[in-house]
Order: structure tokens, then C-alpha cells, then sequence
């Protein structure tokens, strides 16, 4: 009974009280207390749209920001416009400049001033400038240890310890050394990451040049043994399974693989042009964080995510999934995508395994053994691997060629296949055409097989009513965007931020991309004669080449050059190639080095 009194006075009081406080408009913002010390009301939550700043407060308190600051600092203050809107208890600041657009953007909470994210220059727009060593390949191949363990048995297991200072490590620590510029990027620090990636490249070509046109490799010896190189390789493949199957994401690259197999064997319609898409389709799936349904209702009926700019790459890298397409299918939605994973590491396979057939066709088991344990060791050849993308297919096509070398219908093909891929590759063709040297019928039987290989990946067009608009639409849609297009991640296309101290590098890379035509040209003919080592090392130092002029360059792209500057730089002294008016031995046979490694 005394309870029951209790609660009714509590309740009474209670009453009273919210009256009373409703009375003067006002609301509780400590707890109210009756005269016993019981608690009979607590502060009422504020209403989610109620302001405690205003938007000249958010804006000074952006403007106050150092990153801010001082990336503004680059600008005319006169052209500069701000803006700070509020949602949900967060304002969001965004500054602009003139023709440079939007230049800065920060968020702020309301209700304790505290800066919750930054992002200036190249980081307003690209969501892979803003670092997070996540974003590509997970967390794991990211992590020091993992990175480290790769680096560590890449030189050890290549090094010539003896000399420390031998030309062999310096080639070694230089192919390592993208990992300083990867660090700088995946702490979102762009114009730090980008200058870094191009002393190794000019290195890589200008020792391939070297080996090249001088037709001699650096022999030197191993301190591991041809059987500690094969049982670390037989590890390694493992331990880099493992890393995909557990811990890898797949990238926009991968899904848009999986959906172009999809096209070609479900649809019957060439990737081209009918890619997923979000305008005007009902969403058929949940909003992501930034509140955009990418999941639609297509015109096959499906409901799909979207990839609009997906049909980017040649026909060959849509083709190369088809094997993980018909064995793990798609549900239509940007999952764990396990046909791109298994087309991956397909894909890497076929990389070491043509490493080793090579290998083992220019020096025997010690040369496979280095050239397979160097690709299954290197760090960013996993990198691919674990953000799944299809920058394997690029060098394995070339790879095989290389094993196949004496075939000039066989090199044709696979110079095809690998261009048809991801295009840089296509400057090859001249090159391997002159193999060993160029003449009428080397040339003929060359063009034969790059002609059926070409014929075959293009076949996808005869799934249109229209195979030449097809066609058509395959520029439109591949080298008519790649061409145009914008990008951070290198030095040529800074100018579009207008901003003090950026200089543009327009003419110098028009200069170079004129080089590099001219080159691909040029090694047809000169050296006249070609050994397989000078096949291989101009092959790295023209597809790194093309890389150095690339206005989007990422790291994704250096498994496309490093097997060919990675085998140049391990071969050791080679034999005067056979005469090319001769019957040509089979690959099996035929040998050029002298193995001294």
C-alpha cells in the first residue's frame, strides 16, 4: 500500500512538473529532482534539426582547418566561393575555385566542433586518393608484416650476398622500391606517391635499354640452391591462395570482368554498351552510406549493381572470365564476386607456370626456379592478386609468347591476345615481329597469328545485330574514354587543379608518348639481329615505357612489365640467336643462354 502511495505522488509530481516547465517554454536540460532526491524528469534530446552553430561558425571553423588552409593558400582569394550546409547534426563545408571546381571539403559535428573527415585537391573527387591501405587488396597483403615478408624473400632469394653492392641488388632493391610511393598513397598523400613512382620506372627502362641493345645480361650467383628456390616457390603459391581466398576485396576491374561473362553467355550481347547502369531503372536494392542505390532493375530483367564504366577494356579481359563465370556463376550484386577471385588466381598460375617453362627454356632448372620464385615472391604481383583485378591476364599472354618464341605464328598470338587485354601491350608487335629478325616470312607467319587471335576475340561482335556498329560502340566505349580521360594519379594531368606550385607537364608527356611510338617502332629494326634476352628485355622496356607516359598509372600495372625486366635482369650472357632463313627449332630444343646464374 505505501508503494502504491509512492508512485501515485512520483506520477503526481511528475505531472505537475512537466506542466509547470511547459508553462514557461522551457525544457529540462539537467535532471529535475523532487524534495526527497528523486529523480522525476531527465533533459529532454534535442530535436536532430536544431543548430547549435551557425553556417558563418562552420565555415570559420573549416577555414581554421591546417589542410585546409593550406591547400586554399594555392588559390586567388578573389575566386574563392564556400559554402557549409547542415544535416543530421553534421555540417559540410565545401570550397571553390574558378575553373579548378570544387577544391575542399570537410565535415563537421555540431554539437562538439570536432572534424570528422577532410578532403582537398585530388580528394574531393577520387575516392582512392584519400588513402586507407584497405582499399585495394585488404588489409592483410597491406599490413607491414605480410609486405615486409614478401620483400624480404624477394631479395634474399635473389640477392648475390656475396657483393653487397653488385649491380644484381640494386636492380632488386629498385623493383622493391614502389613500396615507398605505395606507403605515401595509402595514407592519402598524392602528390608525394605519385613522383615516387617514377625513378623505378625510368631505372626499369633504362636497363632494359641497356641489356637490350647490348645483348648481355650480369651473370652472378645465388646463395640459395635451384631446390630452396622451388620449395619457397611451392610455399609461396600456397601462402598466396590463402591470401586471396581469406582476406582479398575485389575492385571495380574484377566485377566488371564477371559481368562482361555474364553478358557473353548468358545475354549473348557483347560487354560493350551493356554494362549495369543506374539512370532511370527502379532500385532494387538497399542505399550505401552516401545514400546511392547502385542496385537496379536492368533490361535483362535482372537486378544487378551498378558498373557503367566497366566496358573500358579490351575484349580479351572480359573473355578470360568466362571459366570462373560458368563454374561460380554471379548473383548480380557486388558480393564477394567468386568467379573474379577464381579467375584471379587462375590467372596467376598461368604466370609463374609460363615463368617457369621459360625459365627452364633459356638456363634449365635454375633459371625457372628464379624466374617462377621471383614472380610468386614479389610483392605487388600479389597486390593484383588480392584486389582481383585483371592486370595478370596483361603479362601471361606474353609470357607463354616468350616460351613459344620460335614460332612466329605463336608469338603473333599471344602479342594479340595480351594487347586485346588492356591495349598498352599492342606496342610489342613490331618488336616480336623482328624476332630474331625481320624478314618477309617471319613477318607473314607474325601477322597470320595476331590476325586469328584477333579475329577470335573480337567474335563477341557477331552477338549484335550490327557487328559494325558494334564496333563502333567498342571504341566509344574503350580507347575514345581511355584517351580522354582525367586523372590524379600521375604527373600529366595535375594542370586540372589550377593551383600555385603544380606545374603542367602536358607538352613534356605529348613529347614522350612520341618517344615511345617511335621506339616500339624503332627496335624492329635496331638491334638487326635479336637474341631471346634482347626479346625480353626491349619487351620490358617498352611496356614500362608506356607506362611512364599513362596519364591514370597505379601500381596494379607494374606485374604488366616486371616479369620481362625482372627475367632481363637475371639472364646472364647469351649465344649470337640462330639464323632466321634457317628451319627454326621447337621450343623445347632450342636454347640461347648460357646459364651461369
Amino acid at each position: 500500500m505505501r508503494s502504491t502511495v509512492l508512485a501515485a505522488a512520483a506520477a503526481a509530481a511528475l505531472i505537475l512538473s512537466a506542466a509547470a516547465l511547459a508553462g514557461t517554454g522551457t525544457t529540462p536540460t539537467q535532471p529535475v529532482y523532487d524534495a526527497k532526491g528523486h529523480v522525476i524528469m531527465t533533459p529532454f534530446a534535442p530535436p536532430p534539426d536544431r543548430k547549435r552553430l551557425t553556417e558563418a561558425e562552420a565555415t570559420k571553423i573549416a577555414l581554421a582547418i591546417p589542410e585546409v588552409r593550406n591547400w586554399l593558400k594555392r588559390y586567388p582569394t578573389k575566386g574563392l566561393v564556400t559554402e557549409s550546409t547542415y544535416k543530421d547534426g553534421v555540417w559540410t563545408f565545401k570550397a571553390w575555385s574558378g575553373e579548378a571546381g570544387q577544391i575542399a571539403q570537410a565535415k563537421i559535428a555540431d554539437d562538439t566542433n570536432l572534424v570528422t573527415d577532410v578532403f582537398t585537391g585530388p580528394q574531393v573527387a577520387w575516392g582512392m586518393a584519400r588513402g586507407g591501405p584497405g582499399a585495394f587488396g585488404g588489409e592483410k597483403i597491406n599490413s607491414p608484416l605480410v609486405w615486409g615478408l614478401f620483400c624480404l624473400l624477394f631479395f634474399v632469394g635473389l640477392a648475390d650476398l656475396r657483393r653487397p653492392l653488385s649491380v644484381r641488388n640494386l636492380d632488386l632493391l629498385v623493383l622493391l622500391s614502389f613500396t615507398v610511393s605505395l606507403w605515401y598513397f595509402n595514407r592519402g598523400d598524392i602528390f608525394t606517391s605519385v613522383p615516387l613512382s617514377y625513378p623505378p620506372l625510368v631505372y626499369a627502362i633504362a636497363r632494359c635499354a641497356w641489356i637490350g641493345f647490348r645483348g648481355r645480361g650480369s651473370p652472378t650467383r645465388l646463395v640459395w640452391s635451384t631446390w630452396m628456390l622451388v620449395g619457397a616457390t611451392v610455399f609461396l603459391i600456397g601462402f598466396r591462395i590463402g591470401l586471396n581466398v581469406e582476406t582479398s576485396n575485389v575492385i571495380d576491374v574484377g566485377f566488371a570482368g564477371v559481368v562482361g561473362a555474364q553478358r557473353i553467355v548468358h545475354d549473348h550481347q557483347m560487354p560493350y554498351g551493356h554494362m549495369p547502369i543506374e539512370d532511370d531503372l527502379k532500385a532494387c536494392g538497399p542505399a550505401n552510406q552516401d545514400g546511392e542505390i547502385r542496385e537496379r532493375i536492368q533490361t535483362n530483367g535482372r537486378c544487378e549493381a551498378a558498373n557503367d564504366r566497366g566496358d573500358t577494356y579490351g575484349p580479351v579481359s572480359y573473355e578470360a572470365y568466362i571459366p570462373g563465370y560458368l563454374l561460380r556463376g554471379w548473383s548480380g550484386k557486388w558480393d564477394s564476386l567468386p568467379a573474379a577471385r577464381y579467375t584471379s588466381i587462375l590467372w596467376d598460375l598461368l604466370c609463374i607456370g609460363g615463368l617457369w617453362l621459360f625459365g627452364n627454356r633459356v638456363g634449365g632448372r635454375r633459371y625457372a626456379a628464379m624466374f617462377a620464385f621471383a614472380w610468386a615472391a614479389y610483392p605487388f604481383t600479389q597486390y593484383v592478386s588480392n584486389s582481383n583485378t585483371n592486370d595478370s591476364i596483361v603479362p601471361a599472354f606474353l609470357i607463354w609468347g616468350l616460351w613459344l618464341a620460335s614460332s612466329p605464328v605463336s608469338r603473333g598470338a599471344a602479342a594479340a591476345l595480351s594487347g586485346w587485354t588492356k591495349f598498352g601491350t599492342l606496342l610489342v608487335a613490331p618488336l616480336w615481329m623482328s624476332y630474331p629478325r625481320l624478314t618477309a616470312r617471319i613477318a607473314i607467319r607474325f601477322v597470320a597469328g595476331w590476325a586469328i587471335a584477333t579475329i577470335l576475340a573480337f567474335s563477341i561482335v557477331l552477338l549484335e545485330p550490327n557487328p559494325l556498329h558494334a564496333l563502333r560502340i567498342f571504341e566509344q566505349r574503350t580507347l575514345g574514354w581511355q584517351l580522354g580521360r582525367q586523372s590524379v594519379f600521375s604527373l600529366w594531368d595535375w594542370r586540372q587543379y589550377h593551383a600555385k606550385g603544380i606545374p603542367d607537364l602536358h607538352r613534356v608527356q605529348q613529347v614522350l608518348e612520341a618517344i615511345v611510338v617511335a621506339a616500339s617502332l624503332a627496335v624492329a629494326f635496331v638491334p638487326r639481329t635479336k637474341s631471346l634476352l634482347q626479346l625480353t628485355a626491349l619487351t620490358g622496356m617498352l611496356i614500362a615505357g608506356f607506362e611512364l607516359v599513362l596519364t591514370h598509372w597505379f601500381y596494379l600495372y607494374i606485374p604488366w612489365f616486371f616479369p620481362f625486366v625482372m627475367a632481363a635482369m637475371l639472364m646472364a650472357r647469351v649465344e649470337p640467336p640462330p639464323d632466321p632463313e634457317e628451319p627454326e627449332p621447337s621450343g623445347s630444343e632450342h636454347r640461347e643462354l648460357v646459364p651461369t646464374a
